[in-house]
């Protein structure tokens, strides 16, 4: 097995090395333009201005008003903001929620939690494929739903949801029985390969994650359409508009602001770019590696992912093999991949325990060339075969 002194990064879906555009445009703010926002003095009004300037980047990506942008400290806080914000905000008007099987657990947990206040969840199945139908999201409405809470693309198998469409169901059954259902996505993995304007997928709340797109961890943006009931998660000094108190993170969200500007520029090159790759990886992985699986929609996925379960053997070992061989990838979610159980969404969508932990996650970035790929199809197809007590390909060639 060849090996390498250089690290090839692989798993862009668990977090992204920050782009050197980004880091640049933040060390002002934590040096000599450190000023507290809320201050009236000039130091403090540079870094209010540098929010709001962020603010405005930010939301011009989103299609959003400067008032509808709203900094928290990442994807995690901005899903449970929404989805305990909106729920507690039209708990008069009823107690229902609908979201999916396969959401991030930054969705799931934070359902559960509300379920164990009063609040019935509704966790509608997926097909084969990792698909929500949006009729079924229909179906599940009743006269008590608040809230609908569905993915944009799914960050372990890259399934990406018809989220226009299940939003024009949700308004489309609102208005039929005359109540508030408000819509939100978790897009946290779609920045900079999907479109992301919140008007045009017709939402009401919409989560990203700096770091997924290679911006500082730390900090995430939740979009909250104007006029969309939200009660505040985190009070206090009534900093953004009152919807999350807290000292703004300057830097963080200036570097937020560029790196997403930047990701939605390039989007298109991203998309082409990745997806070749990410196609050279799946057709020469079934070309040499039998007993495989590709997990999630074969073209409404994500362009970069490609999520790979191999018969007999487990993706740990896999993992570890890559590792030593200078390549990082994972087995699936980075905010659960410690756990010994097998991954909630390849269950979901069909996948037997035995076959889930044999997972193998690669995610692809802008930054990835064709020789890495080249490496990685050197390495994997005789790791897997190793595994598997097999010969290699090269000595049953020879």
């Amino acid at each position: 097995m060849e090996t390498t002194s250089k690290t090839i990064y692989m798993d862009h879906a668990a977090t992204t090395p920050v782009r050197p555009e980004a880091l640049e445009a933040m060390l002002p703010y934590f040096g000599v333009s450190f000023g507290n926002p809320s201050g009236i003095y000039t130091l403090a009004q540079e870094s209010r201005k540098a929010v709001d300037d962020a603010r405005e980047t930010v939301g011009q990506v989103l299609g959003a008003r400067m008032s509808e942008v709203v900094f928290t400290s990442g994807g995690t806080e901005a899903d449970n903001a929404a989805i305990r914000g909106a729920a507690l905000a039209l708990k008069s008007t009823g107690s229902h929620i609908i979201t999916t099987s396969i959401e991030h657990h930054a969705v799931l947990h934070t359902c559960h939690s509300l379920e164990q206040s009063g609040f019935d969840v509704t966790y509608l199945e997926v097909d084969s494929h990792g698909l929500v139908d949006p009729d079924d999201v229909g179906r599940a409405i009743t006269d008590e739903t608040v809230l609908v809470s569905v993915m944009y693309a799914n960050n372990e198998i890259g399934t990406v949801e018809p989220i226009a469409d299940i939003a024009s169901v949700v308004k489309s059954e609102a208005r039929r029985r005359g109540r508030t259902i408000v819509m939100h996505t978790d897009a946290v993995q779609g920045a900079g390969y999907l479109d992301i304007n919140a008007k045009s997928l017709g939402v009401d709340l919409l989560s990203l994650s700096a770091h997924k797109f290679r911006g500082p961890k730390g900090v995430g943006v939740l979009y909250v359409r104007r006029g969309t009931p939200l009660e505040a998660q985190q009070t206090g000094g009534g900093q953004e508009r009152q919807r999350r108190s807290g000292t703004e993170n300057v830097p963080g969200i200036v570097g937020a602001s560029v790196a997403l500007s930047m990701a939605e520029s390039e989007r298109d090159e991203a998309v082409a770019h990745t997806g070749r790759l990410r196609d050279r990886i799946v057709q020469s992985m079934f070309e040499r590696v039998d007993g495989l699986r590709l997990n999630g929609h074969r073209t409404q996925r994500l362009p970069n992912n490609a999520n790979l379960s191999f018969d007999h053997i487990e993706g740990e070992p896999v993992l570890l093999g890559l590792d030593l061989s200078g390549i990082s990838a994972s087995s699936g979610s980075a905010c659960s991949s410690a756990s010994l159980e097998p991954s909630h969404v390849l269950t979901a969508i069909g996948l037997t325990a035995e076959q889930a932990q044999g997972s193998l996650r690669l995610t692809l970035g802008l930054d990835n060339t064709d020789e890495e790929v080249d490496y990685l199809l050197d390495v994997l197809p005789g790791l897997v075969h190793k595994l598997r007590g097999m010969p290699s390909l090269s000595a049953v060639g020879g």
